[in-house]
């Protein structure tokens, strides 16, 4: 059989890094514990890695080549609102699996003027296609909203979506790396994401808007899942 080639000690030390960092938060995590934790020398990590911001700065070239891979909408037709669905819980995934970026995103910017110019952008591109989605939802007579409503809510859609996480650490910081309990928040931040477009959705899409958080809201239920002040 054949066997799978090693992963190089760049790969080894960037996945290292972002569990690290998303389990212990970026500034409580400097390149001696990633070395030690790596069982090289702090020279071998210099090899390949300048610094701890070069380290994580190639973690956002990843992180931003997935996303933009998910900040696209359906081609060849209008988007409806599963489609919405769909995308947030996408983002939230994304979101979750490089989490330290956005839980430590104000530290993070004040430092790293890369991060801070590239961040900016994306927000624009996420707030662009918000924009779209609703648009599209518009066009199908399935959402009832002005430009002006449009701008507040993609606006708002991705401030939401982007201090979420913030928001559950806060809420209950001792569970936060659970993978339950954050499973659980992340289907409630789609959930108050997609929330925001709710009042303007009329008919049909309104009606599976409603049977969506429906269902959503009895899983939470019947597991024993939603806590008082989740949603």
């Amino acid at each position: 059989m054949l066997q799978k080639a090693p992963r190089r000690t760049r790969e080894r030390i960037l996945e290292l890094s972002l569990r690290l960092f998303n389990e212990f938060g970026e500034p409580n995590i400097t390149t001696t514990v990633i070395a030690e934790e790596m069982n090289i020398s702090p020279g071998n990590l210099y090899y390949h890695f300048r610094n701890k911001d070069d380290i994580v700065n190639s973690i956002f070239v990843q992180f931003e080549a997935e996303i933009e891979r998910i900040l696209t909408v359906p081609s060849g037709r209008r988007s409806n609102i599963e489609d919405v669905w769909l995308y947030l819980h996408l983002m939230f995934e994304l979101i979750w699996r490089y989490r330290f970026f956005y839980r430590d995103l104000n530290d993070l910017l004040s430092r790293n003027r890369k991060l801070e110019l590239h961040f900016k952008l994306i927000l624009a591109h996420k707030i662009k296609v918000a924009t779209q989605l609703c648009e599209d939802l518009r066009s199908e007579q399935s959402l009832v909203a002005s430009d002006m409503d449009i701008g507040a809510m993609a606006t708002n859609m991705v401030v939401v979506a982007t201090y979420w996480l913030s928001y559950e650490y806060v809420r209950n910081p001792r569970k936060y790396s659970e993978q339950q309990s954050m499973s659980d928040a992340l289907a409630r931040g789609c959930y108050q994401v997609l929330s925001l477009i709710g009042p303007y959705l009329r008919d049909e899409t309104h009606l599976l808007f409603r049977k969506l958080s429906e269902q959503y809201l009895t899983t939470l239920q019947e597991d024993g899942r939603l806590t008082d002040g989740a949603i």
